[in-house]
């Protein structure tokens, strides 16, 4: 979430940004926030103030018993009695002050990068670059879930008698294709210095306030009530949660970790083609990569980042194109997000396969992740993470850009995973 400061002290700034992602009601939710922080500290000072007057008086009570002035002590402790009643209501005030000021804020969307443009939707963002051939396919060509019923790779007729409508179960050459991306994607990153965590795939309430998962997004989020956990919707979660209440020494950053995991959205889209066979599910897997850096290095990071998973793209023989998101169209938790779509031949669109994505302070304030420096003092780290890959259209691309009437090519990177060179 937002620093009050950050507000306080840059409050047109803060306000532009707000209005660059349409967010409704912005200059009177800031102003109520600075509001609720006055309350606050006011509240907190008077009661500091007439409970350093009760303390003086109950010394001055102290003194009088010892003198043998009873009456005196008596009548004097009343009055403490009455301050004490003070203090009581105004802690309860600045509870509520403070407690209705976190409320708000977790309300605020994160403020986006000055380089963020102007837009409201998916149309107003800003195409950074695009590279790679788009494929020319032969006459017969298919879309992927034409393709995977036709060499019976992904079946998800029975993922929907298992689970339901979302939930694929893949088969043979395709379970086989799922297993060497993934280990594609890890060993890359292994070989870039990322460290691999295995994480929990179910997260306390904690963990998706800190990330922002929580309270904006519940649902999306499949919840196991009983013991009040919610199903991942990305790996970010738990490996970003892993320094929630962490001081880090200046010396630990950059900190680079990646994950595989399974990914469980419960809003899976509309009908239509554009979220057919794997363009959208409710289960899919992804690797994920998370930084936590020094905020003088974050962009830098980022734009590395971006370069990184442009790489498995360009290993992987996809034409793709990068994306700068239009603040109408950014996350809560993100100030600069960049998307990488890959071309779809069969289907002639662009899918996202990947958001790398800064979110400076605001998901490290809510996590209290600060790393302290040479002078001792504590300042909050910047926090990004990106998709390095996500499968689903990832697999839908390299099937239909790749098919061929004697089969499907493999990428050449994957044929040591695969054990094979192509689906047939």
């Amino acid at each position: 979430m937002l620093l009050v400061n950050q507000i306080r002290e840059n409050f047109a700034g803060v306000l532009a940004g707000l209005q660059k992602r349409n967010f409704p009601n912005a200059e009177a939710v800031l102003n109520q926030a600075v509001a609720l922080d006055e309350l606050r500290k006011s509240t907190q000072s008077e009661r500091d103030q007439i409970q350093s007057e009760s303390n003086a008086i109950s010394k001055e009570i102290g003194t009088l018993m010892r003198e043998g002035r009873a009456e005196e002590a008596v009548k004097i402790k009343e009055k403490t009695a009455e301050l004490k009643i003070q203090v009581k209501d105004l802690e309860e005030q600045n509870s509520k002050a403070e407690a209705d000021l976190i409320a708000l804020l977790y309300t605020i969307p994160n403020v986006p990068h000055i380089s963020v443009p102007a837009g409201k939707s998916a149309d107003d963002n800003e195409v950074v670059l695009e590279n790679g051939a788009i494929p020319t396919l032969y006459e017969g060509k298919l879309p992927h879930w034409d393709l995977i019923k036709k060499y019976d790779i992904i079946d998800f007729d029975l993922g929907n008698k298992i689970s339901g409508a979302g939930f694929p179960v893949y088969k043979g050459k395709g379970a086989r294709l799922q297993r060497a991306l993934i280990n594609f994607f890890l060993d890359e990153a292994l070989e870039q210095g990322y460290y691999e965590i295995q994480p929990p795939i179910l997260v306390n309430e904690d963990s998706g306030y800190g990330t922002g998962q929580l309270p904006d997004k519940e649902g999306q989020m499949y919840y196991a009530g009983a013991d009040n956990l919610y199903l991942i919707p990305t790996g970010e979660v738990p490996i970003t949660n892993i320094y929630r209440d962490v001081i880090l020494s200046e010396s630990d950053l950059p900190i680079k970790n990646v994950g595989h995991s399974p990914c469980f959205r419960r809003e899976a889209g509309s009908w239509g083609a554009h979220v057919r066979g794997l363009n959208r599910l409710h289960q899919f897997d992804k690797v994920e990569i998370v930084q936590i850096t020094h905020p003088d290095k974050s962009y830098e990071t980022l734009e590395s980042m971006s370069t990184y998973v442009q790489g498995l793209l360009q290993k992987l023989e996809l034409p793709y194109r990068v994306l700068r998101l239009c603040g109408g169209d950014m996350g809560f938790t993100s100030a600069l997000t960049y998307d990488m779509e890959v071309f779809s031949a069969a289907q002639e669109r662009w899918l996202e396969v990947s958001s790398v994505s800064n979110f400076e302070t605001y998901q490290s304030n809510r996590l209290k992740l600060r790393f302290r420096g040479d002078d001792k003092k504590t300042q909050l780290a910047h926090s990004l993470n990106g998709s390095a890959l996500a499968l689903p259209r990832i697999v839908a691309s390299i099937l239909e850009n790749n098919q061929t009437p004697e089969g499907i090519m493999m990428p050449k990177v994957l044929q040591p995973y695969l054990g094979f060179d192509r689906i047939s």
